[in-house]
């Protein structure tokens, strides 16, 4: 693929891509079969097989989750609040994905069962995805890495880390966390843009909870606004990553999955969000070069309500 790995070098890091035409069998890639943490990009299996349980009257999607503080992780929508909080499963599942809730997505892998996600991963056809578990599993192993058998210690011995130990951590790498690769993201989402990943009512359910996350700083800042962009977003320590669907306004539609490992850990880094559209667009431009045609169909709407 023209130039990506120059596009991630002058970010600051090395990365991978995979984009891969809906409606017919082209795609192309950069180290698209390496394996790749996944980060919170799992919610994306995750809520799939959340919507399939649904669907099948398997699980109530308005049955209530009490959220206590010690199922707290910290970070956004309920990982954060200082409260004890009861919601809906449905609504845990559009916390997972428009906000990245880590504890919301906890919940729902208590649920609906890690083994019944990797029964999911198994059946759409994904031979290089694992899955371990939720978020605090990976927390978890972070923390064993740091501390070992006193987490009490974290946060002090966290602090004294340096770049080149937290490499080391578990968390960050693919042979030891929930991991996949870009051939396999885009194939997943193929799947659910067709209707082929689960019954047509839960990859409803999953474009429509996708559609409607927040941030837009990776996939969406590298197209323009008619381009519609449906993505959920992976992000730990050193590892960007975001895999979604575009939609352009003449019916064409393409699965990206783009990620970069960075060089240095610390900082916001704008400029590698800014390379995952860069390297995202110019891949999706390469492919529809090749795959113009006359009867595209209309692009499937991402079911928002």
């Amino acid at each position: 693929m023209v130039d990506a790995g120059e596009v991630f070098r002058r970010a600051g890091g090395s990365g991978w891509c995979h984009v891969r035409c809906i409606d017919c069998d082209r795609q192309c890639g950069h180290a698209a079969t390496e394996p790749v943490v996944l980060a919170s990009m799992v919610k994306v299996p995750l809520v799939l097989e959340f919507a399939r349980q649904v669907v099948a009257g398997q699980l109530d999607p308005t049955a209530r989750v009490r959220l206590r503080a010690t199922d707290r992780l910290g970070g956004s929508g309920t990982a954060g609040c200082a409260d004890h909080v009861e919601m809906s499963l449905r609504d845990l599942a559009r916390f997972a994905l428009s906000i990245s809730d880590n504890t919301a997505a906890d919940a729902l892998f208590a649920a609906v069962g890690v083994a019944n996600v990797r029964s999911l991963v198994r059946e759409v056809g994904l031979p290089d995805t694992r899955i371990l578990g939720g978020p605090r599993q990976v927390v978890e192993s972070i923390v064993g890495d740091v501390s070992g058998a006193d987490p009490a210690r974290f946060a002090a011995d966290y602090a004294g880390l340096d770049e080149a130990r937290m490499r080391q951590l578990r968390a960050l790498d693919p042979r030891h966390t929930n991991a996949s690769t870009g051939r396999d993201l885009t194939a997943l989402l193929r799947a659910v843009w067709r209707d082929e990943a689960a019954p047509a009512a839960a990859c409803a359910t999953l474009r429509g909870l996708m559609a409607t996350q927040l941030a837009g700083h990776r996939l969406a800042a590298g197209f323009p606004d008619e381009v519609e962009v449906v993505a959920k977003t992976g992000t730990l320590l050193a590892v960007r990553a975001e895999a979604g669907v575009v939609s352009y306004p003449d019916g064409g539609r393409y699965a990206v999955a783009v990620g970069i490992r960075l060089d240095r850990m610390s900082g916001r880094q704008p400029a590698a969000d800014r390379a995952l559209g860069t390297v995202a667009r110019r891949a999706v431009e390469s492919l529809r070069a090749d795959c113009r045609h006359p009867d595209l169909p209309p692009a499937v709407a991402p079911d928002r309500g």
